[in-house]
């Protein structure tokens, strides 16, 4: 065999033999897209408006259809005692296995369209353990967890899932309103719960209820308070729609959160909004 013809078929067993290890390493790259989680594609923004949008009309909005003009009006609006507090901020966002998309259909793909409600919890332990746990993967449905904001003892803010996601909040939950029980079923191996609809908001618990497992510590600080009240200040959930995890679970475990001064946050969130009587129709 001449040394030109060994050579031409060395080249061509070498360019099929690379030609079957890119095709190899493509389907493996499209075999783990495909078998990743739908939540775990989804990014975070970082320049996100941690919380103006949700619920604040964001969600109602979405469910108008995509010709409508006029959003939906403020129920709200803030006061100057609003403008003059300030809490300081981190954003620590929560690993993607730990949250997921909310909902426009359950499991029967049957429309689900339930206003928004905001759901108060404590940590059970520091602020720091609670960031920790949701910025670590977890492939079990069973596990994951998380809050959309945390407030620490000192009233900073934590953001930890974006607020057009379905933080994994309370697991079997129903929220009881004039409209019946309210509750969406989103996975089949899971019970229905309130976390399409809900945004989880949790108070960091002090020190004397980490191993404290009774029904009440110390209590929050007016810090935590102010900026709770703050929060919630810029939605348009109204008052009757701000509940507890303990009231919303069904499964008879959560207390939460303990020691909890229902009447002090809502003369600071009043203090905070007012119903905003002002209509913007032109007559």
């Amino acid at each position: 065999m001449k040394f030109k013809d060994w050579a031409t078929r060395v080249m061509l067993i070498s360019l099929i033999f690379i030609a079957l290890i890119v095709a190899l390493l493509a389907g493996r790259a499209t075999q783990l897209q495909n078998n990743t989680p739908e939540s775990a594609l989804a990014q975070p923004n970082p320049g996100i408006a941690p919380w103006s949008q949700y619920p604040n009309g964001q969600i109602l909005a979405s469910q108008k259809p995509s010709s409508a003009v006029n959003p939906p009006k403020s129920l709200f609006k803030t006061t100057e005692a609003f403008t003059k507090y300030r809490p300081r901020y981190e954003i620590a966002w929560a690993d993607p296995s730990n949250y997921g998309e909310r909902y426009t259909k359950d499991v029967n793909g049957i429309r689900v369209n339930n206003l928004p409600i905001i759901v108060l919890h404590e940590t059970s332990n520091s602020a720091s353990s609670a960031v920790n746990f949701f910025q670590t993967p977890h492939s079990d449905e069973n596990v994951q967890a998380s809050y959309h904001a945390m407030i620490k003892l000192d009233g900073t803010v934590i953001y930890t899932v974006p607020p057009d996601k379905r933080a994994y909040g309370a697991a079997n939950s129903v929220f009881e309103s004039a409209n019946g029980s309210e509750a969406v079923k989103t996975n089949l191996n899971l019970p229905p719960s309130v976390n399409n609809f809900a945004y989880h908001v949790s108070l960091e618990t002090p020190l004397d209820g980490w191993t404290n497992t009774q029904a009440i510590h110390s209590g929050y600080t007016d810090a935590q308070y102010y900026s709770l009240a703050w929060l919630i200040a810029q939605s348009d959930v109204p008052d009757d729609r701000i509940t507890t995890h303990q009231i919303v679970d069904r499964s008879g475990t959560r207390i939460d959160p303990r020691s909890f001064d229902g009447l002090k946050f809502l003369k600071l969130l009043h203090n905070f909004r007012q119903v905003n009587t002002i209509s913007t129709d032109k007559k």
